[in-house]
Order: C-alpha cells, then sequence, then structure tokens
C-alpha cells in the first residue's frame, strides 16, 4: 500500500507542476483506484475515502455544473470583496504593454525569449550625430558655466541644439524631425548627462512628454502639419503642464477646471472651454513658446451632449495666448534647467486646440499614461546612467592617480567597496537601460518595466554619485570649474523626485500595475466579474480556476525549488554557462514572487494596495528580476568579453541577493501570519539567504574600474571626451591615461630606490619634474619617460587642486554691475 500511495504522490506533484486542468486529476485519479482494486492495492475502507476524494475532482471537471454550483456564488463574493475599479485607475492599468515583466510575474520566464531579443543598435546616422553633434554640444556647455555664469544652457548651446535638431529627435523626417530610435534618443540624452545636466534635460523633455509625442500619437493631421515641423526645427519650444500644488503626484486627482462654453473668438462665435489653472514644476516653461496643458473638463449645460464631468483633457496653446501667465522660474537645486510655474483665470480655449480635437475630450488621462510609459523609459534612467557615467569614470581616475601614505586611494580596501559598488551599479543600471530602450524599439510601451528603471536606476544613481563624494573629499565639496562631481551630488534629489516621487513608484507602480497586467488571470478575473450574462459567468470561471491551479502550480515549483532539485535547472541554450547560477536563481524567485502574490491577494483582498510595505516589497522583489534579468542580457549581447566578468558577477550577485532580501522581508512581516506561514514552508523551508558580493569581488571590480582597457571603457562607453582645451577638469583623465607608464618607471626601479641610488617617487607632484629630471641625470630612464613623469605631474597636481575666490566670491563686482543696469519703470498702481 505504501508503494501505492507514492504511485498516487509522484503523479499528482507533477499534474500541479504542469498545471493539469479537473479532468486530467479526476480521469487520473479514477484509473489510480480501478488500478488499485484490480490489483488488490486498494480496499473497501480506502474506497470511501478515494470516492470523497474524486467527487469533487469530477465536480470540477464538468464546467457547466461548476459554473453553477462554484463559479456563481464565489463571483457574488468577488465582487463584495473586491473594491471598483475607477475610471483613473483602469485607464492606468490599460496604459502600455506588458513584456518581459510579465515573464518573470508568470514564474517561469523564457530566458531563450530574452536572449533572442535583438540587442539595441544604432544606424550610421545616428553613431555619427552620436559622435560629431553631441560631443560638439557637449563642448559648448558644461554644469559650471551653466550653474555659475548663465543659470541657464549658455546661448550658444541652445543655438547649437536648434540648428542640429536635438529638439526633434523623436519626429519623423516628413515633419523635418531626426526620426531617431529609443536607443539613439536614449544613447544622446546620456552622453549630454555625463558633461551638463542643463542640456540633457532642455533636450530629453521635448523629446519625452511633451506636445511631440502626443502630437504624434493623438494629434489632428492639421496639428502635426503645423506644429511638429516647427518644433523639429527648434522654433517652437514646448512644454507640458500637468503636476500642480494639489495635485503632485496623484496626477489623476487634477484641480484644473474647464467649463465648457461658447464665446466669441475671432470675431465668430466658437465652442470651447473656460480655464483656470495653476501649475507647478514645469520643465521648459519659462522659455515655452507652445504649452501642452491638462486639465479636467465640465460641461454643466451639456453643449457636448455627454456627462457634466468629462474627464482629463490635453490642449496645445500658444504661449500669447490671452490670460497665459508663464515666464518665472523656479531654482531646483542649482540645476538651473528652466523649470517654473505657468496659470491661468477663466482663459477662453477653443475646442480645435485640444490635442486630437473635439474627439479627444476626456482621453487625456490615458493619453498621458500611455505616452509616460515611454517617455519615462528613456529620460531619467538614460540621464541617470550618464551622471553614473561621469561619477564613475572621473572618481575611479582620481582614485588612481591621488595618492595618500605614498599609496593611491583606490589601492586601499576601505576605498576598493564604494569604488565596487560604483562600478557595479552602474553595470547593472546601463543594463536596465539598454534593455528597455530596446523593448521601446520593438514596439513595446512597457509601463512596469519603465516604473521599473525610472525608480531603481534613479535610486543606484544616488548611490553611485554618494559613494563618489566620500572618494573625493575636500575635492567634491569645494564649488569651482574644477569640480566635475558637485553639481551632479546636488541635482541628484531631481530625478528621485520627478516623474512622481519614487516613493509612489515604487509602492504603486511597480507592483500595483505588474500584478494585475502581468499576472495570466487577475485583470480577467476582475474584468468578468463585472460583466454580465452567461459570456461573463463563463470567463470568470475559466479565470478563477486557472488562478487556483496558477497558484497551486507556483506552490508545487516553489517547494522543489527551495530543496537540492532546483540544481536540474539547466542554463538556456546559448547562454554561458558559468552564469547557470544566476539564472536558476532566478527562476526561483520568479516563482516565489508568483506564489507570494497570488498568497497575498487571497488573504489580503482588496486592503493589499493599502498595504504599502508588502506590495513595494513584492515590487522590489520584480525589479531586482528584471535587473539581473538585463545584467544577464548585456552580457550575452556584448559577446561574453572574459575581462567584463568581474562586473557581472558582481553585479549578479548583488541583484539577486537584493530581490531575496526582499522575499525574505515580506514573509517576516506580511500582515497575514497565515501567509507567512505558508510562504515560510514553501519557499524558504531551510531558511537561509542569498548571499551578495564578497570582499574579493569588490576588490577585482575596484582594480577593473581602475585599469585601462576593454572593460573600462565598455563600462563608461557612450560618455563625453574630456579634453583639456575644453574644460580643465580633463586634467584628471589625463593624468589618469599617464599613470601606467608612470607605475611602471615607478616598478622597475624599486631596487634602485632600495638602493638609495634615487628617492622614491614624491607624493607632492609639483616635486615629480625635479625627481625625473635627477633620475635621468643618472641613467635610471630616458628622456622620453622624463617628458612622460613630467606630463603626469603636471596634470595631476591640477587633478588634486581645490577652486579658491575672491573673499566676497565677487558678489561685489556682480552687484556693481547691476547697479548701472538701466532700469525698467515699474508700472502704475491701478486706480
Amino acid at each position: 500500500m505504501t508503494f501505492w500511495t507514492a504511485a498516487l504522490i509522484v503523479p499528482a506533484f507533477a499534474l500541479l507542476l504542469v498545471q493539469a486542468p479537473a479532468w486530467v486529476w479526476a480521469s487520473g485519479l479514477a484509473l489510480w483506484i480501478a488500478a488499485g482494486r484490480t490489483f488488490g492495492l486498494v480496499d473497501d475502507s480506502w474506497l470511501v475515502v478515494l470516492a470523497a476524494l474524486w467527487l469533487p475532482l469530477a465536480l470540477l471537471a464538468l464546467r457547466p455544473l461548476r459554473r453553477r454550483l462554484v463559479a456563481r456564488p464565489l463571483r457574488t463574493l468577488f465582487r463584495r470583496v473586491m473594491p471598483r475599479m475607477s475610471a483613473t485607475e483602469q485607464a492606468a492599468i490599460d496604459a502600455g504593454t506588458i513584456w518581459w515583466d510579465a515573464q518573470l510575474f508568470g514564474g517561469r520566464p523564457d530566458w531563450k525569449r530574452l536572449l533572442a531579443t535583438p540587442a539595441p543598435t544604432l544606424t550610421p546616422e545616428e553613431q555619427s550625430f552620436l559622435e560629431i553633434e553631441t560631443e560638439r554640444l557637449c563642448d559648448l556647455a558644461s554644469d559650471w558655466e551653466s550653474t555659475a555664469v548663465w543659470q541657464d544652457l549658455p546661448p550658444a548651446a541652445w543655438a547649437y541644439a536648434r540648428e542640429k535638431g536635438f529638439l526633434g529627435m523623436i519626429i519623423p523626417r516628413r515633419y523635418s524631425g531626426l526620426g531617431f530610435s529609443a536607443y539613439a534618443h536614449s544613447q544622446v540624452i546620456q552622453k549630454l548627462s555625463t558633461r551638463c545636466s542643463a542640456a540633457a534635460v532642455s533636450v530629453m523633455v521635448p523629446n519625452s512628454l511633451g506636445p511631440a509625442e502626443l502630437l504624434l500619437h493623438y494629434g489632428t493631421d492639421a496639428q502635426k502639419d503645423h506644429y511638429l515641423p516647427r518644433l523639429a526645427r527648434g522654433e517652437e519650444i514646448p512644454c507640458f503642464a500637468l503636476t500642480s500644488p494639489y495635485a503632485g503626484s496623484d496626477a489623476a486627482s487634477l484641480t484644473d477646471t474647464g467649463i465648457v462654453c461658447r464665446e466669441m473668438w475671432q470675431g465668430k462665435e466658437t465652442l470651447g472651454f473656460r480655464v483656470t489653472w495653476n501649475k507647478r514644476y514645469i520643465t521648459l516653461a519659462p522659455i515655452a513658446t507652445v504649452l501642452g496643458l491638462a486639465f479636467r473638463v465640465r460641461d454643466p449645460d451639456g453643449l457636448l451632449g455627454g456627462a457634466a464631468d468629462l474627464g482629463i483633457t490635453c490642449a496645445l496653446i500658444p504661449r500669447d495666448h490671452p490670460g497665459v501667465r508663464i515666464g518665472r522660474r523656479h531654482w531646483p537645486l542649482n540645476a538651473v534647467f528652466q523649470n517654473g510655474p505657468t496659470s491661468g483665470d477663466d482663459v477662453f480655449v477653443p475646442i480645435d486646440m485640444v490635442i486630437g480635437g473635439a474627439g479627444q475630450i476626456g482621453n487625456g488621462w490615458r493619453m498621458l499614461m500611455e505616452c509616460l510609459a515611454a517617455g519615462r523609459a528613456i529620460s531619467l534612467p538614460s540621464s541617470n546612467v550618464g551622471m553614473a557615467k561621469l561619477a564613475t569614470g572621473s572618481v575611479s581616475a582620481y582614485a588612481a592617480i591621488r595618492r595618500q601614505f605614498n599609496v593611491p586611494i583606490g589601492a586601499f580596501e576601505g576605498a576598493q567597496e564604494p569604488l565596487a559598488r560604483m562600478a557595479g551599479h552602474l553595470y547593472a543600471i546601463d543594463a536596465a537601460r539598454k534593455l528597455a530602450a530596446a523593448g521601446l524599439d520593438l514596439g513595446e510601451k512597457p509601463s512596469v518595466v519603465s516604473a521599473i528603471v525610472k525608480y531603481h536606476v534613479t535610486e543606484r544613481a544616488r548611490i553611485i554619485v554618494n559613494d563618489g563624494m566620500d572618494l573625493i573629499g575636500g575635492k567634491g565639496v569645494c564649488m569651482g570649474p574644477g569640480n566635475f562631481l558637485a553639481r551632479a551630488y546636488q541635482q541628484i534629489p531631481i530625478a528621485i523626485t520627478v516623474e512622481g516621487a519614487n516613493i509612489m513608484t515604487r509602492t504603486l507602480i511597480i507592483f500595483g500595475q505588474g500584478a494585475i497586467r502581468c499576472h495570466p488571470y487577475v485583470l480577467e478575473l476582475m474584468r468578468s466579474a463585472e460583466a454580465p450574462g452567461a459570456t461573463g459567468l463563463a470567463t470568470f470561471d475559466r479565470a478563477l480556476f486557472g488562478y487556483f491551479g496558477f497558484l497551486l502550480r507556483n506552490a508545487a515549483r516553489a517547494l522543489t525549488f527551495a530543496t537540492p532539485a532546483r540544481l536540474l535547472l539547466g542554463t538556456p541554450r546559448g547562454a554561458a554557462p558559468e552564469m547557470a547560477r544566476y539564472y536558476r536563481g532566478a527562476t526561483r524567485l520568479s516563482t516565489a514572487l508568483a506564489l507570494a502574490t497570488d498568497v497575498s491577494m487571497a488573504t489580503l483582498g482588496g486592503t493589499l494596495k493599502r498595504r504599502e510595505t508588502v506590495t513595494g516589497r513584492l515590487g522590489d522583489i520584480l525589479s531586482q528580476l528584471f535587473i539581473l534579468s538585463a545584467i544577464l542580457k548585456r552580457f550575452e549581447d556584448d559577446g561574453r568579453p572574459e575581462a567584463d566578468r568581474p562586473f557581472v558577477h558582481w553585479a549578479a550577485r548583488d541583484a539577486l541577493a537584493r530581490a531575496d532580501a526582499a522575499l525574505r522581508a515580506v514573509i517576516d512581516n506580511h500582515p497575514s501570519r497565515i501567509a507567512a506561514a505558508i510562504l515560510r514552508l514553501l519557499v524558504r523551508p531551510f531558511g537561509g539567504a542569498v548571499a551578495g558580493p564578497d570582499d574579493r569581488m569588490d576588490a577585482a571590480v575596484a582594480q577593473c574600474v581602475q585599469t585601462h582597457g576593454p572593460a573600462r571603457d565598455r563600462l563608461l562607453a557612450g560618455s563625453w571626451t574630456p579634453r583639456m582645451e575644453v574644460d580643465p577638469i580633463a586634467a584628471t583623465h589625463v593624468a589618469f591615461d599617464a599613470y601606467p607608464g608612470v607605475a611602471a618607471i615607478e616598478q622597475r626601479l624599486r631596487e634602485a630606490i632600495r638602493a638609495g641610488r634615487i628617492e622614491r617617487l614624491p607624493q607632492n607632484y609639483r616635486q615629480l619634474g625635479a625627481w625625473a629630471a635627477a633620475a635621468e641625470a643618472q641613467g635610471l630612464i630616458d628622456p622620453a619617460e622624463r617628458v612622460l613623469i613630467e606630463r603626469f605631474a603636471h596634470h595631476a597636481d591640477l587633478a588634486v587642486q581645490v577652486d579658491d575666490f575672491e573673499p566676497d566670491f565677487g558678489l561685489a563686482e556682480g552687484l556693481r554691475r547691476a547697479t548701472e543696469m538701466p532700469r525698467t519703470p515699474l508700472p502704475e498702481a491701478a486706480e
């Protein structure tokens, strides 16, 4: 009987793993009972028990009966338990597409599908634009000049950006734009961000969420023909006004209102809106010539023949339109890109100014959600990867040449840990940026993926810049043209805040949208629960029992993967064998995420969306799995370079450890102790934790990022090339380029130094010239080596110096010039 019982358990477990339908279970159990009776292995007492088990399975296998007796009452209960989805929530859920995120949420990621995704590439024209025009714009703008001199992008840079089409990269050629791919757009923004944040922001905003993208997708032909060529040529500067003091991250709660009315406009009675708005934080608003505006339309008199509240609508309004107030500036943490408020009171806006015309009234929220999915995946990830490359490239070079205790600071173990974090995180976020751009160029609009890269790229960029500031010390805290990192340090919080605070992105968007859109059954359950008639019931029945089967499948898989049986998971065909543990770990955690999500939904119901600590941690698991996927994909796309392995292993170990820590936090802090017990039993029956990068990995990564070679070049690829004739911050890089030769000379002369023939290299770079002359006089080095040492000494000395100014920082001279400026008389007060 024991053998026969095992013969039941093993196939049953296999049926769970393949999510077999009810009729297969009922048929299998019937065959098992019949065979047991035939061979005398099942007695009468067992037969009663087995029959009681078989009857429910038979009931579930008969769909018409199951719908009437099981699905119908459960649908009634489901309607009471689950909160109804609002129109704005529905629009957000429907926005964009699902992509690799759905594979990760499903518990069985198809790695072959990911690895088969084409790597993002540039056309020859895009590559040329990146190497010539983008490099030139970088030369024309620096963070120091923008912030300390112009409080804006320098005029020459603005003129060049307009002339060369930077503001119309996403606009098709037929409208005079560049028609670039998402990846090209991302590469341009990244490169500009390694040089000047004002340049990056001024270019990325017109090419992300703004009038151009909305016009391309929803504009009328007349609107496209009029505005798109002008936007592409830089004749119009756009901005888009969405957020307000009372609706920041909660943009769906707009209080800006347009009342439908009829008024005289350009000599004839015109249907339109009386719009009142008060917007804040609008990038490019102070210099914009055309204002994109989101407002809520109300039609109390029924002039449009619909509901009184028609919903959010987007319009395009010229700057000089009567009643528009615009031009004042905010000052976002010395970033100095143009940003400011706009407002208007009872401004008449003709209906023709609605983007897409009258047919798009009330569709603004859907339009914004769909377009934001693409823009969010490019702008902030690209700009923050660029900032991270600036920090990592410059700080690692500085750490390699800057000596303390006559040893480069990058050689100290205490410095190697933050250097490794900088390089490892940079490898990971650049991989995530590239994978997101690749998805966009495949035609996807991955709203969940865009939220993942926005949140995690900006957060890791913050870690990178903070570590960089720790490493360069006093050099980083004293402002001046020679400080390459201070402005990035000041501006990091801006990216954390833009497009919704990161707290909201983590706790609401990533999991909130992901759990519903990416789950194979939840969205269908929610929709079919409200659908009337037999068709709605049939759909609900199919989704409900699919959900149960999905949950049981993942429970069986999670328990299997918690044992050494997970070692049977192989590496995807064509993937690097040494990365097998990361593919296995990602598959195990993907299954655990799917199970934890379903158990949380089942035990917490509609209250789950308010349990933000739970949803945030579940979202963290998904996010880290996406980042890990991007890391593994990048390694394959780059041809598995041997030199990159330290970066890959560090980043992959870090992502796995972070995902595992989030899973442990979900279980340890779950509001439902029943759910916690189930998850602990199935997912973590033996406890333990996934280890992150260790000290040896830190040392290897730190050494790699401080060493000239293809690995460092690939890590920093796409950065602006500093040159002394353009900016003195290039001194660090010139010295770094010369340092290997100097280090080789020092190594060769070690015996001579020990013998006392010559002193060791002085720590003061200004003494290196005399040391080199003495070494040449003794025949220890040749003239070319002396020149190399002198070149290194000169630039290394420039690199370690700290900027200084007049005692009043030049303020007195500035005030004197201000008093000499002609004054514009103030208008007289109104009577």
